[in-house]
Order: structure tokens, then sequence, then C-alpha cells
């Protein structure tokens, strides 16, 4: 493990807890102008999941930041002109096409891989290939169907075929169409001067260590390391040459790094107050959540229901640089409903308030009702307010 040079600042946790925040697009005036392209860019990747509630997590992402940007905005930000690109970075994410020379070394890594978990028939990958070639961009299914008749991990040979295709950089997903992958050739895809592996492996991890260094702000080896999934051998052989400088952050008792801009002004202007997806780069990491925030949050979607203790899909809320409670919310009809709400204490009946009203107007919903509060006795507090 790396052992830290002489720290650059000294950072009491608040400080530390603005920066994070100033990073990543929550704290200060947002950048409307930029816009979802603009959060895209400066987050460095958007994680992408089968779950939708109030929206895809891809689309809550630029709403935690922007407030009530379209959802067909979000759409088109993403996938139309080239802009971004779907590959294997935290997770399954939409990342900026300026990313592409930089996933070099994971490419190349998955070409080398001596082991697959599905066989592919002799034929199959020149097959989708040239059928993407012919006949231009295409889902699984119109390739020759995504599965055989068994179980869903029981991939046909396209399917097998236009994945490994992805891995190996050859195919891209340029965006999805009802949640199905739309796959094209790189060559077509990729604008002509990104579409190159020129980079070595240290040059690539590099770059990925020193953008999730300013993504994130301030973080110690494991919270910058799993950004993109870098391993801490690797993490470990750049993060001198990075760029990013040492610090130490009061209480995290872990070497850290920090962003030299992020150092250089005082983190300040209005704080969002907003529901944040589980999938949210600010608190995907339930270590790095614990440390700053002092707040343990767990997706329970996986969790058998009658083991969940916050719902389903609990959404932490934000407000104040400080994240206050918890709601899984659904919709019936026009109505956002709030399945279980959970709160800090009374001084957070405003804001949770304030979040589900937002949220039920970007989604379209014209009511919020209410079903279950861990603390009953806010409940009538709470329902005033969203009156």
């Amino acid at each position: 493990m790396t052992t830290a040079p002489r720290p650059a600042a000294e950072l009491s946790a608040d400080e530390a807890r603005r920066i994070a925040l100033r990073a990543q697009g929550f704290l200060g005036a947002p950048d409307r102008r930029a816009g979802v392209r603009g959060v895209l860019r400066s987050l460095g990747q958007v994680q992408l999941d089968t779950i939708s509630v109030l929206a895809r997590s891809h689309e809550l992402i630029p709403y935690a930041r922007l407030g009530a940007v379209g959802r067909t905005t979000v759409e088109e930000a993403y996938w139309t002109g080239a802009h971004a690109f779907e590959y294997w970075s935290h997770a399954a994410c939409i990342l900026p096409v300026e990313e592409w020379p930089h996933f070099a070394f994971r490419r190349r890594a998955y070409r080398d891989r001596p082991h697959w978990g599905h066989e592919l028939s002799p034929g199959a990958y020149e097959k989708v290939i040239d059928q993407l070639r012919d006949q231009g961009p295409l889902t699984a299914t119109e390739l020759g169907g995504a599965k055989n008749k068994g179980e869903w991990w029981d991939w046909s040979d396209s399917k097998i075929a236009v994945e490994r295709a992805l891995m190996y950089g050859e195919v891209v997903v340029t965006q999805r169409r009802g949640w199905k992958r739309v796959y094209d050739l790189a060559e077509r895809a990729i604008p002509q001067e990104l579409l190159h592996d020129e980079l070595d492996d240290a040059e690539c991890v590099r770059r990925l260590v020193r953008q999730a260094g300013e993504a994130l702000g301030v973080g110690t080896r494991a919270d910058i390391a799993d950004y993109h999934r870098i391993k801490g051998e690797q993490f470990d052989a750049v993060v001198e040459a990075s760029g990013l400088v040492p610090v130490t952050v009061a209480g995290w008792g872990k070497p850290a790094w920090a962003d030299p801009a992020a150092l250089a002004a005082e983190p300040r202007g209005r704080h969002r107050t907003t529901l944040l997806s589980p999938f949210d780069s600010l608190i995907w990491e339930r270590a790095r959540t614990e440390r700053i925030f002092g707040f343990t949050h767990r997706l329970e979607a996986y969790v058998p229901k009658q083991k969940r203790i916050h719902g389903y899909f609990a959404m932490p809320v934000l407000a104040g640089g400080r994240l206050v409670g918890r709601v899984d919310p659904a919709r019936e009809g026009r109505t956002l409903v709030a399945r279980q709400v959970t709160l800090d204490g009374p001084k957070a009946v405003p804001a949770v308030a304030r979040a589900l009203r937002e949220a039920a107007e970007w989604v379209g919903c014209d009511a919020v009702t209410v079903e279950r509060m861990d603390r009953p006795e806010l409940l009538p507090e709470l329902l005033k307010a969203l009156a």
C-alpha cells in the first residue's frame, strides 16, 4: 500500500465534506449552460442500473444536480452527437466520449483474458460484426436474439459475440432503447481523433486516477481506486505522477489525496436539497459515505422484503450539505407515494418535504402521499409541509 509523502494540507472533516460536495456538483450554483453533458464530463461517468422507481438512476444523477431538467433532454444529452458511450467503469456506466482512449488498458485486459463464462461458437463473432457493418446500429434481439430458451444467463451466440466485441472495443453501445443496448461499430460511433489505443496501461490509469480525484475532490486510496474499479497496486504505481496532492483529513485515519484545484478555493455556495439515487457517485461507496457524512446506507432492493429496514429503493435526502433522512418512493398514477420515510429528526421535515415536492413535479405527479414513517409523531408536520 502507498505510504503518502508529507501532506500538502491538513483538512478538517467539515472541509473535506464541503470539498467533496462541490466536486460532485452539490455546492455552488449549477452550471446550467453546460447542462447534462457538463455533469457527465465533471463526474467522468454516470452509473446505469435496471431499477426504475421515480426514474432510472442515470436520469436521477443530473436531476439531483441541475433540478428539473427534462427527462427527454437527459437522454438526448447522453446519446446524440457522439458525446458519450457505455462501458465498464465503476459498473456499467455512461462515459464522456473523451474518456475512450483512457480505457485502452481495460480493453487490452479483456482481449488477453484467458477464460470467459460463455463459450463462443465458431464464426459467431465475425457474423455480428458483419451485421453491424451492413445494417447499422442494432440491439441483441435484432442481431438474432439475446438468449436461448434456457435461464436468463443462457445467452445466444449473437449476444455472447456482441458483448465480447463490446469489451474488446470493436463495438460500442450508442444508446439504450427500451433498456436494450444498441450496438454499433466503434469505428463509426467514436470520433476518429479519439479512436485509438495508443496510451499504455500506466498512462491510462494515471489519467483515470487524476479524473477520479477531481470528481471526488478528496479521497483515500480506496475511494479513488474504486471510482473506476482500478486495482490498489495500479493506483500506487501512478498516484505520485497523477497531479493529486497528499492531504490529511481529521478523523479519517487514512492517507488521502486531493485535487489541487479543490484546495485552492474555499468551497462556498448554495447547497442542493434533493433525493439521491443509491447509485449516485456522491454516496455509492458505503465506507466513504459513512466517513464523510456519518450516514450508513445500503441498497435493499435485493434484500428479502421482510428484512428491509428502509425500503426497496430508499433514496437518501441531501440538504444543507448533510444526509438528513431517507425516502422509499413509488408512483401510483399521478401520485408520488413515499412508502417509507426515515428522518434524522424534526429539523429534517422541511427538507424532506421540499425534496418530495420537487421530485413529484419532475416526474409529472401532482400529489404526494406518505404511507409510513419511522417517527409517526412527525407525520402531521410532514403532511403540513407537503401541503
